[in-house]
């Protein structure tokens, strides 16, 4: 698998632009980083958050930071979703390598300005040995109605 289904069909319909990039195997976005020879500010990490409620919220931000909650809380009493919970949100993604394409899944996202200012971001495609790479105004073109806000620390 080069890049989960529902990804593949969301670059189609947005006629995006992009490279894969293959990896060695890697099991967190900051190693990631660092085995594909990639700067860790250009490498999108992704961070589900839920309610109690059943609702979800994608946070997404460099991999070189760490998402500040407090920064999130201020829309509501959001919480990071423990891993086993999202299988059924990434059902054709291998655990632990979300895509920070939210919208593809019907999440709302935010997305940390620090990762916007980059000219070109990378990105899980749906496991452990892809990133998709493409430029900022591709990757913008992919969450239409993300919010740009600070997020991290």
């Amino acid at each position: 698998m080069r890049m989960a289904r529902t990804v593949q069909k969301s670059l189609e319909q947005a006629q995006c632009e992009y490279d894969i990039v293959t990896h060695p195997h890697s099991a967190s976005s900051l190693e990631t980083a660092r085995v594909a020879g990639i700067p860790a500010e250009r490498v999108a990490k992704s961070v589900i958050l839920d309610d109690h409620h059943g609702h979800y919220l994608m946070a997404v931000l460099p991999a070189s930071r760490h998402l500040d909650l407090s920064k999130v809380r201020s829309t509501g009493e959001w919480q990071v979703s423990r891993e086993s919970n999202l299988p059924h949100l990434f059902e054709d993604c291998e655990r632990g390598a979300v895509p920070a394409l939210g919208e593809a899944y019907g999440l709302d996202v935010v997305i940390d300005p620090l990762l916007t200012r980059q000219k070109d971001i990378y990105l899980e495609a749906g496991n452990h040995i892809n990133l998709l790479h493409m430029d900022m105004p591709q990757f913008l073109k992919m969450v239409p109605h993300a919010e740009v806000r600070e997020l991290s620390h």
